[in-house]
């Protein structure tokens, strides 16, 4: 199913499939998909939804996989892949594309206010914390914390791999 807000500006470039399986895309209010970005529903059931106010730069490949949402007033970069799903490879008797797909690891999750730099990759089981930056060729796994403030001064995670 595939909801997109009327306020959304979709490139007559990108390329959104819709789901066979029942996985819901929804594109928020005011969000900004820019040419050649490709949503695909792969890997899994999960669902994908991009958050107001959201910008989507050309290049980016987000697959739905075992779920992502990326919330509010995010900005992410040209080329950047979101993957929230791994295939399985584990039997040698077996090619890698018939073994299907590994277990959810989480999905990925980017909270509100998130800035996502040119190149980067997140993975399945990857959580961006809120105010967080990720830095331009970075590979995310893990769980990057919010933006803090500490005794008055701002630090942000750049690059941090996780």
């Amino acid at each position: 199913m595939l909801l997109v807000a009327p306020t959304a500006r979709v490139s007559p470039l990108a390329d959104i499939e819709d789901s066979v399986r029942g996985s819901r895309i929804e594109i928020g209010e005011h969000v900004v998909i820019d040419s050649f970005v490709k949503i695909k529903p792969a890997g899994g059931s999960g669902d994908l939804v991009i958050g107001p106010r959201t910008v989507i730069n050309s290049g980016c490949v987000l697959y739905t996989g075992h779920g992502l949402r990326i919330g509010a007033c995010c900005a992410i970069a040209a080329n950047c892949t979101f993957a929230p799903t791994n295939h399985a490879f584990a039997r040698r008797d077996m090619l890698i594309m018939e073994q299907g797909f590994q277990e959810s690891r989480g999905g990925i999750t980017v909270e509100d206010d998130c800035w996502i730099g040119a190149g980067a990759v997140l993975l399945d089981g990857a959580h961006v914390g809120r105010g967080a930056v990720i830095g331009a060729a970075s590979v995310v796994r893990g769980r990057i914390e919010p933006y803090t403030v500490n005794a008055g001064h701002p630090v942000r995670l750049v690059g941090r791999r996780g």
